[in-house]
């Protein structure tokens, strides 16, 4: 998760604005949004510790690659490979069990089943039908 994304998440988590966290940090209007939509990559670190103290969180937690949370993908994944599974983790449709909505952390849970069975699956794919098998 990209550092705009995880901020983006916990403002919605808190029910705050840009414009609330502007005014209330002194960071201008302008300079968040471009953090909060990605075209400033890499902010500067008083901006970001500033942030941080304001949402009450370490930089840490903002700046960090949450790897035990995600499997990255595979070394053979193509972009379009990435693209496919980044579709189906987009789909906003409730995960229901037994006819009930599960709870966020099941959620999560599930996602990263589906994840190493998306890869598995992506995998075996390319072993079967992919270029190399069509050359033999």
């Amino acid at each position: 998760m990209q550092l705009s994304e995880k901020i983006t998440k916990i403002m919605e988590e808190k029910d705050l604005t840009a414009y609330r966290v502007s005014k209330d940090t002194g960071i201008p209007y302008t300079t968040l949004t471009k953090i909060l939509n990605g075209t400033t990559k890499s902010p500067k670190i008083d901006l970001i510790q500033i942030i941080a103290k304001y949402l009450d969180v370490t930089v840490d937690s903002l700046t960090t690659p949450e790897s035990n949370n995600v499997q990255a993908a595979p070394d053979w994944a193509t972009a379009k490979d990435m693209r496919d599974f980044k579709k189906m983790l987009e789909e906003d449709e409730p995960i229901m069990f037994d006819g009930v909505p599960i709870s966020e952390e099941d959620k999560e849970k599930v996602k990263r089943v589906m994840e190493a069975m998306f890869w598995d699956a992506k995998k075996e794919n390319k072993k079967t039908y992919g270029r190399k098998k069509k050359e033999e």
